[in-house]
């Protein structure tokens, strides 16, 4: 499942901090909650298809973010390189 993989690997979590690291080459994949607003994530989502990113989309930002061990939800989730 989805949040396995984000569970075992290395992560940066937010908008903001994903795209940064999107344009740093640092990224493989980026998971995005599908129970967030648009405005939050489409930003991300364009920019990762723009320069050849996949986009996983996930159910729950809560369980995101919980895969992420964090104790509160995560709208985007960047998966770097190893």
């Amino acid at each position: 499942m989805s949040y396995d993989r984000v569970r075992d690997s290395q992560t940066i979590i937010g908008t903001k901090q994903a795209v940064k690291a999107m344009r740093a080459g640092s990224v493989k994949e980026l998971f995005v909650a599908l129970d967030t607003d648009n405005w939050v994530t489409d930003s991300a989502i364009s920019f990762a298809r723009e320069i050849g990113i996949p986009v996983i989309l996930v159910e729950s930002k809560k369980e995101l973010g919980k895969a992420c061990g964090i104790h509160v939800g995560a709208a985007v989730v960047a998966i770097t390189v190893d």
